[in-house]
């Protein structure tokens, strides 16, 4: 759901990532530098131009600018289509002005680069196309048919025809390249801020979740006591009572007592934010992490034991939501993927603690083996797999999950148990994807038990 909304989003969005007010400006820098220009071969170097066509060229874009400055507020976002109007006016107006003087001969021909980079930088792949068309089209146009540029003695500067076209090609090339990069670029630059928004987001809840279950926790502890009391006097009530009716309203107290305590230890299991369960044992905060998916047809296996060189008794880690919610995005991944069988080997040393999911089905796609953990891996239209209905995965999950672990200094590593092209019956147990994290004991573990200071008393959480 977070991966096809968030994909929805970047290509929606696209086309309104520029305001009106961020053209227009750039417009009134080029009008500026087209009177420069013109003032330029006028006074300084005596060309003989059609001043008059020129400056009424750039008379319909300072028109154009104020109109839509009257007309549209400061905020105005552009549309698609809007943006793309206003790209190809540009484009039309800096072709005209080239036919004015000279065309290619002219070194300004390279500023027709600059409508197109910002169409690739705002708009979609379509329009960007189409703007680009436009721009190499009126440029090759202007190149063959323009007015040759003359000093005030009546000589034509121009350039010899291998210059032109070596130029005409620079152009054309410098087209396609910057177009190209500038939407890669931007798109990439997007697709990270989305998934690093989902992935705060992905934390945040985590972390609500976690602080609830602390409430409920905290609650179960503190109302333990007096349901005790409540049902211990109860029961003498009902042992000392003659009246039936008042013996069976003690018991009816009673009842409603255990039940009580029952619904908290339930709800109780969530909670964990009492102040000595902020620490937990390595293996139960994996299991912690696994148990959602332990009931979905698949088989868990646990593996929790020390690598050599670590001691038998396993460390002591805080519970922290980046790993709880990261690993439980791998084992959900491996499950969804896996043919029966998920294995979960948890080990530790005296310089790491190190923990790999590994499951029993294809394994990772060979060619995206290496972008593994990047947002958006899959395109939208790729079609949805059957193991995992109704969902259309890009690999966002595996990057917030990556991002999540990081974030607490792990270094994680993907692989695959086999080689894919294998058939089934030659491909060892664990053939399927692989992932390792691995994180430096020291900052990671709790000090031992002999050196853990007091405790306390249990805090109360703000809301």
């Amino acid at each position: 759901m977070t991966d096809n909304f968030a994909s929805q989003a970047r290509q929606e969005d696209r086309a309104t990532w520029v305001r009106l007010r961020t053209l227009i400006l750039l417009r009134w820098l080029a009008i500026t530098g087209q009177i420069v220009t013109i003032a330029v071969a006028s006074q300084i170097l005596e060309l003989q131009l059609n001043y008059g066509l020129l400056y009424l060229a750039i008379g319909a874009s300072f028109i154009a600018n104020t109109i839509a400055m009257f007309i549209y507020p400061e905020n105005k976002r552009l549309s698609e289509n809007e943006a793309m109007l206003t790209l190809m006016f540009d484009v039309s107006q800096l072709a005209f002005l080239l036919y004015m003087t000279g065309g290619l001969n002219n070194p300004f021909a390279l500023l027709i680069l600059a409508p197109v980079t910002i169409s690739a930088a705002t708009l979609r792949l379509k329009s960007t196309m189409i703007l680009g068309i436009m721009a190499l089209a009126l440029i090759t146009i202007v190149g063959f048919y323009h007015v040759p540029l003359r000093t005030a003695e009546g000589f034509i500067l121009r350039m010899p025809d291998i210059l032109a076209f070596g130029f005409w090609m620079a152009i054309v090339i410098g087209v396609l390249f910057l177009g190209a990069y500038a939407y890669r670029v931007t798109g990439e630059t997007h697709s990270m801020s989305e998934a690093l928004l989902a992935t705060q987001m992905a934390l945040a809840r985590e972390q609500k979740l976690t602080d609830l279950g602390g409430v409920i926790a905290a609650a179960a502890h503190e109302l333990g006591t007096p349901l005790a009391t409540i049902k211990l006097v109860s029961q003498e009530l009902s042992e000392e009572l003659d009246d039936p009716i008042l013996r069976e309203d003690a018991e009816l107290i009673r009842d409603q007592a255990d039940r009580c305590r029952d619904i908290l230890r339930d709800m109780g299991r969530a909670g964990k934010d009492d102040l000595h369960l902020k620490t937990a044992p390595l293996s139960a905060i994996v299991r912690e992490a696994a148990d959602p998916h332990s009931q979905r047809g698949k088989s868990l296996h646990f593996d929790i034991s020390p690598a050599p060189g670590g001691g038998n008794e396993q460390p002591t880690i805080r519970r922290q939501p980046e790993i709880i919610h990261g690993l439980r995005n791998f084992v959900q991944n491996a499950v969804d993927f896996a043919e029966a069988n998920v294995w979960i080997d948890v080990h530790w040393t005296d310089e790491v603690i190190l923990i790999r999911i590994i499951d029993d089905g294809e394994g990772y796609p060979t060619h995206l083996l290496g972008r593994i953990g990047d947002p958006f891996v899959r395109k939208r239209r790729s079609p949805a797999d059957p193991r995992r209905p109704g969902y259309e995965g890009m690999g966002l999950g595996l990057f917030i999950a990556k991002t999540l672990l990081e974030r607490t200094g792990a270094e994680l590593s993907f692989a695959n148990g086999s080689d894919p092209f294998l058939p089934k019956e030659e491909r060892p147990v664990r053939s399927g994807a692989i992932v390792e994290a691995i994180w430096p004991r020291e900052g990671m573990a709790e000090p031992q038990e002999d050196q853990r200071p007091a405790l306390g008393e249990n805090q109360r959480i703000e809301a």
